[in-house]
């Protein structure tokens, strides 16, 4: 089963249809349909590893001074609590708890999963960013996560890889400052070439200005943990930038190739 990270920018882009949008949906509809999705999205980042266990995740509306209709969309799909289990005994030694009442589905995942899945009928389960974790630790338990790609489950990354909302500048509105594309270009060519190397991107030159703080960042190390496993580099699914100081660059392993909006190989 392929897997990707997704650069999910705004919770607008749920209501909005963009290249972004339309190279998310692409990929859902050319994949094989999974057994159940595994998000590890940037907006579950506590201090410990859990996974939601509910038969029927929530859905968590995370944002506030967006319009009604974005906190009029609900994302009905079911969890899965035999997987939840089984992430427990696949990342053994690494402890992860069983959360059966406090989360559900942020927007991180249903902001995604929206287009790649509209019908909302592939069981979905999260699994939460340890924030007390290095980031080799991160990268580590996404290689973990590997046989899991074996047993019919997508695992998706979703956050943003350049992400500075006190640099958002809107007179951008689909460029980049000189530093993202730095730190941007620098990821995509370790994703591509040695995305086991990925955790080393703490020591660029602009990853405190890329990365003031690591929520979005750790969803691309899982991705980067599971091609490191299997021995190959990610593809690029999109690029670009929002409002100078967000990467909207999104990658995949092992996903078949689509086309994306612009008639550009994604």
């Amino acid at each position: 089963m392929p897997a990707a990270f997704i650069g999910h920018g705004s919770p607008m882009n749920t209501l909005e249809t963009n290249r972004y949008t339309e190279s998310w949906r692409a990929f859902g509809a050319s994949v094989p349909r999974p057994r159940a999705v595994l998000v590890i999205s940037a907006h579950w980042f506590i201090n410990a590893t859990a996974v939601t266990a509910m038969a029927a995740p929530r859905t968590i509306h995370d944002f506030y001074g967006f319009p009604k209709a974005l906190f009029d969309v609900q994302y009905p799909a079911p969890g899965d609590a035999d997987l939840a289990v089984e992430i427990q005994e696949v990342v053994k030694p690494t402890w992860v708890g069983l959360d059966h009442d406090s989360w559900g589905l942020d927007h991180g995942t249903w902001s995604v999963l929206v287009h790649m899945f509209p019908d909302a009928d592939v069981p979905v389960v999260q699994l939460s960013i340890d924030a007390q974790k290095p980031f080799q630790d991160h990268l580590d338990l996404g290689a973990a996560l590997a046989p899991l790609r074996e047993r019919g489950v997508l695992i998706v990354g979703s956050g943003n890889i350049v992400h500075n909302l006190g640099m958002l500048d809107w007179s951008r509105p689909d460029d980049g400052f000189d530093w993202a594309y730095r730190f941007d270009e620098a990821a995509k060519d370790i994703l591509t070439n040695d995305p086991g190397r990925a955790a080393g991107l703490a020591g660029h030159a602009d990853f405190h200005r890329a990365v003031p703080t690591p929520d979005h960042f750790v969803p691309m190390l899982y991705l980067a943990g599971l091609a490191s496993a299997a021995g190959k580099p990610a593809d690029v699914l999109v690029d670009g930038y929002a409002m100078g100081s967000l990467s909207m660059t999104s990658y995949t392993l092992d996903a078949p190739a689509t086309v994306a909006p612009d008639g550009a190989g994604a």
